[in-house]
């Protein structure tokens, strides 16, 4: 969610940003390195956000001042995110795996407490509502602010905003660099709660998952949360079936999220948002 909230932004100033899974890749390394060196899971997603803004800067030099191609460049970015946090993986780690301890979680008295919804509802890891807050926060800004309308005439009339003052190229720099703010916090939620390790290549194509709920989306972050609260039911729904001992090809449950996702698509993306 977090990832597909960055990238919404991006699109809606007009520039799609194909990069995100190696902007996550970077968050997630730069998180887990951060948080194993300071024994702090919020200094470790601050890190993961500062190394997602260094790897979104690739695109903004490259895409936004220079004009080259997005997609391009994009899979330039993930690619050398890649293989960059391999290499730095196996230098700094040796082929081992340190784990991180057990994130911090809300834990209110009694509604905790509560039969099934309980931990579902009131016991997750602070990040999951603060998450929740920053799409209410987003749809605010995106749709109720100046620099909102700024956003979305960028994406959609470049010409006419740059003729009415607005500087078209700091938008889409700044909301580039937003998208890369987003997507290493999503990457560091991968090393730091998800899984409390990092592995290389442990996103697994959610940032494409993420570019792809972004554009269903079409420039609504309330659309984008239900999206990826679908994705996750999918992603939920794989693990149910393994632990109830359902005789599933392992190959059909890990790709039932992405099919889940994809019909969504062809259903309701023939019209889909792009910038």
């Amino acid at each position: 969610m977090l990832t597909g909230l960055g990238e919404l932004i991006s699109e809606s100033a007009g520039v799609l940003n194909v990069g995100l899974e190696g902007m996550m890749l970077m968050g997630a390394y730069g998180g887990f390195v951060v948080a194993l060196a300071t024994g702090s899971t919020w200094l470790g997603f601050i890190g993961g956000a500062v190394a997602g803004a260094l790897a979104s800067l690739v695109m903004v030099f490259l895409c936004v001042r220079w004009g080259l191609d997005q997609i391009v460049v994009g899979i330039g970015i993930l690619l050398g995110a890649e293989g960059l946090t391999s290499l730095l993986h196996a230098a700094q780690f040796a082929h081992s795996y340190p784990r991180l301890g057990r994130p911090a979680m809300l834990g209110i008295p009694w509604l905790s407490d509560l039969p099934v919804v309980g931990r579902v509802v009131f016991g997750e890891p602070y990040m999951v509502y603060l998450t929740i807050l920053a799409v209410a926060l987003a749809a605010w800004m995106i749709w109720k602010t100046p620099w909102g309308l700024s956003v979305r005439a960028t994406g959609e009339r470049p010409e006419a905003v740059d003729a009415a003052g607005v500087n078209v190229v700091l938008v889409r720099s700044l909301a580039v660099t937003c998208a890369g703010v987003f997507a290493g916090l999503g990457g560091a939620y991968l090393s730091l709660v998800s899984s409390g390790n990092f592995i290389p290549f442990m996103t697994g194509g959610r940032g494409f998952m993420a570019l792809v709920l972004a554009m269903l989306a079409r420039g609504r972050p309330l659309w984008l949360a239900a999206g990826a609260l679908l994705f996750g039911f999918a992603t939920a729904l794989t693990t149910a079936l393994q632990l109830f001992g359902v005789d599933v090809r392992p190959e059909i449950v890990n790709s039932l999220p992405f099919l889940v996702v994809l019909v969504v698509l062809a259903l309701f993306g023939r019209n889909d948002y792009l910038p």
